[in-house]
């Protein structure tokens, strides 16, 4: 139990560094905790490739002001001028933002005291900054002696986390305007990874290449898909003799 906990706040820590790094507000109190954090594990990293990205980030941001984190930020999420990276799990899932993800994430939040200050935050419960946000509250209060949220910390992460961050860690590590977040998917894979061995949560299959060219639908891909198993077949059996089903 006591290997638990300690094994929790860990967890809610990293948690807590991820979704700083992904909901800025320009608030240098949040910044310097972030600092703080990030100086906290760096002394005990997940492991070797882990402890030299944190080294890296920490010796890329500015001690004093978040001005550099931000514009990076910005260049990756909100440029006009580059492909920005997509936050939600819904547009990951079905290639639209407020879907099937962000309906599972209000309802994961109605069995909780947790709820999003919409003052504050903007994006939808799916985004992954208020996922990471929600699921270090959920640890801490896990650690507080509320065991009744174990549960929905794993569906959480097996259902709406699991199955989009390697994407989104990808392509954030692919973006020509990546740096200091380059190195944070670094810190990020090693703890997604050590999350599936704690979670016992299997890596999602690769998903299918879904050939664009064509522009058809799904439905009409099936029918042209089927119809070709059928003419080579051969010809249709006739049915007078009432041997096939209609």
């Amino acid at each position: 139990m006591k290997n638990d906990i300690e094994i929790n706040k860990a967890r809610a820590i990293y948690y807590n560094i991820f979704a700083n790094f992904f909901i800025l507000d320009g608030d240098m109190k949040s910044y310097f905790e972030l600092l703080r954090m990030l100086n906290l594990v760096v002394q005990a990293p997940l492991d070797d490739s882990c402890q030299q990205a944190i080294k890296n980030i920490l010796s890329k941001l500015d001690r004093d002001s978040n001005v550099t984190l931000m514009q990076e930020f910005d260049d990756i999420f909100h440029s006009p001028l580059s492909k920005n990276i997509r936050t939600t799990a819904s547009f990951y899932d079905e290639q639209v933002e407020s879907g099937k993800k962000r309906v599972q994430m209000v309802e994961f939040l109605a069995k909780t005291p947790i709820r999003r200050d919409e003052q504050k935050y903007h994006e939808y419960e799916d985004s992954v900054g208020f996922i990471f946000a929600f699921m270090s509250e959920l640890i801490e209060l896990i650690n507080s002696g509320k065991s009744e949220y174990i549960n929905t910390v794993h569906c959480v992460f097996e259902q709406v986390l699991n199955d989009f961050i390697d994407e989104f860690a990808k392509n954030v590590y692919e973006h020509k305007k990546s740096d200091i977040y380059r190195n944070l998917m670094v810190v990020l894979h090693s703890f997604i990874e050590f999350e599936r061995l704690y979670l016992q949560v299997s890596k999602p299959k690769p998903k299918d290449i879904i050939n664009q060219k064509d522009n058809l639908t799904d439905e009409e891909r099936a029918r042209r898909e089927r119809n070709k198993a059928l003419k080579a077949l051969g010809p249709k059996q006739s049915c007078s003799d009432g041997s096939c089903a209609s």
